[in-house]
């Protein structure tokens, strides 16, 4: 049960990769708050099926392209006139060790996680710039930090993401824009394709003794998300289960 009751009623709420997993969370969570969620995802059908976004504005497509970041935003201001949060979170894996990966492997990794975490940010920076306010938060990763064998693309995307994040945070704080990073821990499709044995593993390296649950991410980036939050930028927040430590 939760200590903490967030109301986000009037707020605007972008989150990409939004049809499972932390994303399906974080937008059923905001959606709960009273916000006007917009809900990106490739996955259309999964969108659409999803029962936590019934009352959300859909985006269907690849946030690697410059058209999808422009028709969200432009969803999001037909929806209610404004943003004010954008979650960068979808991803993807094309998982093998590095003499194995294909150049398609390494760039759809990179595309969609780095290239699709600047696109969307380019897109919203001229509202929240116009606004004078807005909050960015990103979602990294563990292995950007410390790699993680046959994963050198998703690797270097999430690395890129923590060096973008801080410096955006440097280049909008003037215009009271927020730039900010978590790294999960938490229990998704990308975990449940590890190997019985290496997922015993790893569950052994962390201190909590388990991966969370993928709505144990949603306080968290509703904190960095709200007014409480102002006077923090470029942060990059585990929440992993003390795994980072």
């Amino acid at each position: 049960m939760s200590n903490i009751s967030w109301d986000f009623t009037g707020r605007t709420v972008i989150v990409t990769g939004a049809a499972q997993g932390i994303g399906l969370e974080l937008a059923t969570f905001f959606s709960s708050t009273g916000a006007t969620v917009v809900a990106v995802d490739l996955d259309q059908a999964a969108l659409e099926g999803a029962a936590g976004l019934r009352d959300a504005t859909l985006v269907a497509g690849d946030v690697s392209s410059t058209e999808t970041a422009a028709r969200t935003v432009a969803a999001a201001l037909a929806a209610s006139g404004r943003i004010d949060v954008l979650v960068n979170n979808a991803g993807v894996l094309r998982d093998g060790v590095v003499w194995k990966l294909s150049d398609a492997d390494w760039e759809q990794v990179l595309a969609v996680h780095a290239g699709g975490t600047f696109r969307m940010t380019r897109a919203c920076l001229p509202t929240f710039r116009e606004q004078g306010a807005g909050r960015i938060v990103n979602v990294t990763s563990y292995t950007g930090l410390h790699g993680n064998v046959g994963q050198a693309n998703y690797a270097a995307a999430k690395a890129g993401i923590i060096g973008f994040t801080k410096t955006v945070a440097k280049e909008v704080g003037r215009f009271g824009v927020t730039v900010n990073a978590i790294s999960p821990n938490a229990s998704t499709r990308m975990v449940a394709s590890i190997p019985e044995d290496k997922l015993a593993e790893l569950t052994r390296q962390i201190p909590l003794g388990r991966f969370a649950e993928p709505s144990e991410m949603c306080g968290t980036v509703a904190f960095l998300a709200s007014d409480e939050a102002a006077y923090v930028t470029g942060v990059v927040l585990p929440v992993d289960g003390g795994l980072s430590m």
